[in-house]
């Protein structure tokens, strides 16, 4: 897909140094198995899919960037892609950030991506490749939404909460990842915008903040994030049935 001659090197950047306190107790989200595999090796999986991504990031908790070394040399993965494995911050945000300062210079193209989000198609990913090369700054796979939204004023866990108004759905998209973005924008973003408490767990928000176009590219319903349970339940029979289809 990618012509060699052009100067753009792609590179993935996973974090996954969260605790992923929704799915429970027990280990962190992205070593939680799904088919008896670790989540986060999806998704780096899914990444390398993509023959435009030469490097794959993996930001691993602060204390434990050897176990997710380990991790992904016990695990096949395609051999023409590089990964890197960097230890991570407090908040995604930061985590993101580190897993920048880790990149080659020769890499101009940056993929964000969630590691809760294993089961990404290799064709959404590279469209928001193509995207970036065709020169948008920031793209983000999004979908539109099926549920009517309300905007409410919030009150306490349980209590009726007063709807402030209903934005019109057909202005509004859910947004996936990868996110994908120009090295220097992404960059210049995460220096120049400063967020409070948690930081950005949208980097195309940081973007956006900074002037930049953003642009939306149709995300895929399988790209989903895994965060209760049930989602697993989804996720086992979303690769129940590529089994049942490829023969992987």
């Amino acid at each position: 897909m990618s012509d060699q001659s052009r100067p753009y090197r792609t590179a993935a950047v996973i974090p996954a140094a969260g605790r992923g306190v929704r799915l429970g107790p027990g280990a962190p989200k992205a070593l939680r198995a799904l088919n008896g595999t670790p989540m986060l090796i999806h998704a780096v999986r899914a990444m390398a899919a993509s023959r435009a991504v030469s490097l794959v990031v993996v930001v691993a908790p602060p204390d434990g960037a050897p176990e997710v070394k380990n991790l992904l040399d016990e695990h096949a993965l395609p051999e023409r892609t590089d990964y890197l494995v960097v230890p991570g911050g407090d908040t995604r945000q930061e985590s993101v950030r580190l897993g920048l300062e880790a990149l080659p210079d020769n890499i101009t193209v940056v993929l964000v991506h969630d590691a809760a989000r294993p089961l990404v198609p290799v064709d959404t990913v590279d469209a928001v490749v193509e995207a970036v090369r065709d020169g948008a700054p920031a793209v983000v796979p999004a979908l539109p939404l099926a549920d009517t939204v309300k905007q409410v004023e919030p009150r306490p866990k349980g209590e009726p909460e007063p709807v402030v108004a209903t934005p019109e759905r057909a202005q509004l998209r859910a947004v996936q990842t990868p996110q994908g973005f120009d090295r220097d924008t992404l960059v210049r973003a995460h220096e120049t915008v400063a967020v409070d408490g948690e930081g950005a767990t949208d980097d195309a928000g940081l973007v956006e903040r900074l002037g930049a176009p953003v642009v939306v590219v149709p995300g895929h319903e399988e790209a989903f994030k895994v965060t209760r349970p049930l989602d697993l339940v989804l996720a086992e029979a979303v690769l129940a049935r590529r089994r049942a289809n490829d023969g992987f």
